[in-house]
């Protein structure tokens, strides 16, 4: 393969990284220090929030009277509004709903921003609650140096972009929620700043699925994925670098022990949200992949199960049209003790792309069942990553990859499936509820 034509490959495909995770352009508050946590007062009050009978009818005004420490409790019932939470003054509040029943708990947020937005307002606890008709985010935490976001529900059918996000924060849990129906990601961590002494953040026992991506992180770090279920979005889970926000490329990540499957949502088929541009304007997504790195940093992704996806398990690539970047932006990133396929019953379009770009990348013990891209697995070095296969491109593999996100055309819908390897499912069952294959959504 000639340079030029490389290299024009290589950006092409770089390029997607911008489209996969830009913030719908909505104008989010602006980033500030988040602050060390302030310590729990004592003696703190509950304030009761319903329809009838309490002080408070509304969440909002529940919050309102409340202070650090606090916490609101909010009855079953249906509550039109969007609720902020602003400032240190309301450190380690928290806001619960019904944690064993969230849907009975309503945030329907029209013309809202958010159903709950936690801005500057360290260790708050939002849980047991179910937001809907939100333009942005069902569940929002923004500059703040811990969080904790359980036993939620975010839908974003209509506006919605993200069901749960943090952005610019240090250190929190995401846990026991559902997103569905959103137009970018269901859940999204971004922008971690660097610490010298990391706090980690943890996403672990939830569901994702119906979204354009499962899990998306742009610039994000020190974020641990674990024990959760990725299935029937566009793509499953989407870590990348970004200019658009700072501290790239995302770096010290883990995805481990969770399931990623039926990643093969082809919206522009049809979707119950409305359709954003993409970023990059052609650069069209790889609809059909579990996995998808751009540009990560010792990332491990380990333990997982990757099945049923059309195009591919997992895959990574370089961002290298990155300009704020500090250093390499694919390397060191472990592959590890991953099953595909599902024992041979539910296989993969291509078990693993990587076309040998970066450096001290590598992959070990993972049971494959479909080929690799490239076929001969000549890229898939052993751990530890070796130095001397470092930037040894396989321009082949690339530039058929690139034809995975180039040749489609959205307005022909069928043109996004033409790189598939089909095959049918057989329904599942997770949590005692059963679920079928989304490829094509019917109302």
């Amino acid at each position: 393969m000639r340079l030029t034509t490389a290299l024009s490959a290589a950006a092409a495909v770089a390029l997607l990284a911008a489209s996969a995770t830009s913030a719908a352009g909505a104008t989010y508050p602006g980033p500030g220090e988040p602050s060390k946590p302030a310590p729990r007062p004592g003696g703190a009050t509950t304030l009761k929030v319903c329809k009838s009978g309490c002080a408070y009818k509304t969440i909002q005004s529940g919050v309102n009277a409340a202070k650090s420490g606090d916490t609101v409790k909010v009855a079953d019932g249906t509550y039109r509004e969007g609720v902020k939470v602003t400032g240190h003054k309301y450190d380690n509040l928290k806001i619960v709903g019904n944690v064993s029943n969230p849907l009975l708990v309503k945030i329907i947020a029209t013309g809202k921003a958010n159903g709950i937005e936690a801005n500057g307002a360290d260790n708050v606890t939002m849980s047991g609650m179910y937001a809907e008709k939100y333009k942005r985010n069902g569940f929002f935490a923004v500059n703040v140096s811990g969080y904790t976001l359980t036993h939620l529900v975010a839908n974003g059918t209509g506006q919605g972009v993200y069901g749960i996000y943090a952005f610019n924060s240090k250190g929190g849990t995401i846990s026991y929620c559902e997103t569905y129906y959103n137009s970018d990601a269901g859940i999204y961590i971004g922008q971690t700043p660097p610490q010298s002494k990391p706090k980690r953040s943890i996403v672990r026992n939830v569901k994702s699925w119906g979204n354009v991506l499962g899990f998306s992180g742009t610039n994000m770090k020190y974020v641990t994925i674990t024990k959760s279920y990725w299935y029937n979005n566009g793509l499953g889970i989407v870590p990348n670098a970004l200019d658009s926000e700072k501290y790239a490329p995302p770096e010290d990540n883990v995805i481990s022990d969770n399931d990623i499957f039926w990643n093969n949502y082809n919206y522009y088929a049809g979707a119950p949200f409305v359709l954003r541009p993409e970023a990059t304007g052609e650069i069209t997504y790889p609809v059909g992949t579990g996995v998808l790195l751009f540009g990560s940093r010792t990332t491990r992704v380990e333990g997982n199960r990757f099945f049923g996806h059309f195009l591919m398990g997992f895959g990574e690539v370089q961002q290298i049209i990155l300009k704020n970047k500090s250093a390499d932006d694919l390397v060191g990133n472990q592959v590890t003790g991953n099953k595909f396929g599902k024992g041979g019953t539910d296989l993969n379009g291509r078990d693993i792309f990587y076309d040998g770009s970066g450096k001290l990348n590598c992959f070990a013990g993972n049971t494959l069942t479909s080929p690799t891209l490239p076929i001969d697995g000549s890229t898939l070095v052993a751990c530890p990553g070796n130095s001397k296969m470092d930037g040894i491109l396989n321009g082949s593999a690339r530039a058929e990859a690139l034809g995975w996100v180039v040749t489609p055309d959205k307005s022909k819908p069928e043109t996004f499936e033409q790189f598939w390897v089909r095959h049918t499912h057989a329904p599942m069952k997770i949590g005692g509820k059963t679920i079928t294959p989304l490829v094509h959504y019917a109302k």
